[in-house]
């Protein structure tokens, strides 16, 4: 099947659904949910939704972290013909108040748990109806029942919430199942999600990808790790929020059309709680990220697990430290995939095999994807040298949601999606990112790659995190160090002497900040622009 044809996400999903009916696919806190069971009920979902007048390219918004009721809801507004709006749900009232009213959604879908905070600001976007869901919701009675009591009266995690128009997620499941309205037809052009993003010049905007460039990119995958990519029936771990694009793609979409069971992490970065939901399985494949894996890695009751059935490691999100690389293979046995991607391009655009790597290197373009380095002046350039990446493929956004000036800044006249990332394309087609163009610090007239200067500095054995900036302007520029140190101990100094050990005088910070911690989005990528606004401001 030629790549991007007529793909459509909720062709791909029933024909899952259909071919796996008695399988599990989604495992969460216990309780599993079927192939046959997510079917019915995203059907009832989008029966509902269809019966509160939802038209195809309405804008239903998800605030849900990893549980069953994330698939069945999003699978749901698909079928409706409506569009996906992931939301995460650490953001603050002020952050979710900005994205509910760029994508005008019309309906919310939201844990009752940070229910409250959005509640403060719903009066100010033009959210016509919020469904409730509580944690157990999608779990049978006898589990169901005392896992939301003591969620609402043991741990009292629900503060006081209300909504002018309000409908528990049970209820709306209940009612749609015995709704028969007509569902709409839906062409690979049609928008499946707005996945909001930084992009390249940092604001918060929605790249709007269609059923085909997401179904495209679940396809490449596919096609990519073909000889590698388990059984129907094989354990995927799920530990990334299904709102993150990385994690959208590889532990919904691909689990789903692949045929496999996703055992979904609520709260990753409880370890301990992780390591337990893992203990009764056999896993055979896991998609993670840097931060995560090296969090793992440090856990004994991790590394005392059984991992002889682990076939497939990925990484995504961010840079994957080589030390962090090898300490997973030598815990689980297994070898990290690295991969180049971005929200924009739904996400993948490149990745490493097994018996194919390159240490340092995201690996080659995956099938029907298109690869150049430009330059300045939008020439491509040679074999060897830096430059832009830019890409063409199915799976490229069709542009940023209202916003043509900023579509028309990415898309250049021959329909290349300049990415924002400087990377380095070999003669075999193998990338190597570089850094990205905003953070690239020019000193003394050269080019400065914070990335470079940043691994070099976690070789320290007394280093835990390293993150660099540039302050001041183009004429004075200094490059800032901030370090999470493992011993407070280390001083300025000795981190400026190992600097200036192995890393060119001009490339040296000229000020080192010692924090506890970084500021990391989601996924656990650092947040340069962060540091960027609280220079100086030591924690």
């Amino acid at each position: 099947m030629q790549i991007g044809a007529t793909h459509n996400l909720v062709q791909m999903a029933q024909t899952a659904c259909t071919t796996h009916a008695r399988r599990v696919a989604f495992t969460c806190l216990g309780a599993d949910l079927t192939y046959a069971e997510l079917d019915r009920q995203s059907t009832a979902f989008a029966q509902w939704l269809l019966q509160q007048g939802v038209r195809p390219g309405d804008r239903i918004a998800l605030l849900l972290p990893n549980l069953l009721q994330y698939p069945v809801a999003a699978l749901g507004v698909l079928k409706a013909g409506g569009v996906i709006v992931n939301m995460n749900p650490l953001y603050t009232a002020v952050e979710l108040e900005n994205l509910l009213c760029d994508a005008n959604a019309k309906i919310l879908v939201v844990l009752a748990s940070i229910a409250h905070v959005v509640a403060r600001i719903i009066a100010a976007t033009r959210v016509e109806q919020v469904v409730v869901t509580d944690v157990g919701d999608l779990h049978p009675w006898y589990r169901r029942i005392p896992l939301n009591l003591a969620v609402r009266h043991v741990k009292k995690a629900v503060p006081a919430f209300h909504f002018p128009r309000q409908a528990a997620l049970r209820d709306a499941l209940q009612a749609g199942a015995s709704s028969h309205h007509d569902v709409p037809a839906i062409g690979p052009d049609a928008l499946a999600a707005l996945q909001y993003t930084g992009g390249t010049t940092g604001t918060a905007k929605g790249a709007m990808l269609s059923h085909r460039n997401l179904a495209s990119n679940a396809l490449q995958v596919r096609m990519a790790l073909e000889d590698l990519l388990p059984p129907a029936g094989a354990l995927m771990v799920g530990p990334l929020p299904l709102y993150h694009i990385y994690a959208f793609t590889m532990s919904f979409l691909v689990a789903l059309a692949s045929g496999h069971r996703t055992l979904l992490i609520p709260n990753p970065r409880d370890v301990p709680a992780f390591v337990r939901a893992l203990k009764p399985h056999r896993v055979t494949g896991f998609a993670g990220i840097n931060t995560l894996y090296k969090a793992l890695c440090g856990n004994a009751d991790f590394c005392a697990l059984d991992f002889s059935a682990l076939q497939v490691s990925s990484s995504g999100g961010m840079a994957l430290e080589p030390a962090v690389a090898q300490r997973w293979r030598e815990v689980t046995g297994c070898p990290v995939l690295e991969g180049y991607g971005l929200t924009e391009c739904s996400p993948l655009v490149t990745c490493n095999l097994p018996d194919d790597m390159r240490p340092g290197y995201a690996g080659k373009a995956v099938p029907g994807t298109e690869l150049v380095i430009k330059d300045r002046c939008g020439c491509v350039l040679p074999p060897g040298e830096p430059g832009e990446v830019c890409v063409k493929g199915p799976q490229v956004m069709q542009g940023y949601w209202q916003r043509p000036g900023e579509s028309a800044h990415v898309f250049d006249a021959d329909g290349w999606l300049h990415t924002g990332d400087i990377g380095v394309l070999d003669a075999d087609g193998w990338l190597r990112i570089v850094d990205r163009i905003k953070d690239i610090i020019i000193i003394s007239g050269f080019n400065v790659y914070p990335n470079e200067i940043e691994d070099y500095v976690r070789t320290h054995p007394e280093v835990v995190e390293a993150a660099v900036i540039g302050t001041g302007d183009e004429y004075s520029a200094r490059i800032a160090l901030f370090v999470v140190r493992r011993n407070p101990t280390l001083t300025e100094a000795s981190v400026l002497a190992w600097c200036r050990e192995g890393l060119a005088p001009y490339k040296v910070p000229k000020v080192v900040e010692f924090r506890d911690s970084l500021p990391k989005s989601a996924v656990g990528k650092v947040l340069r622009r962060e540091l960027r606004a609280n220079a100086g401001q030591a924690h």
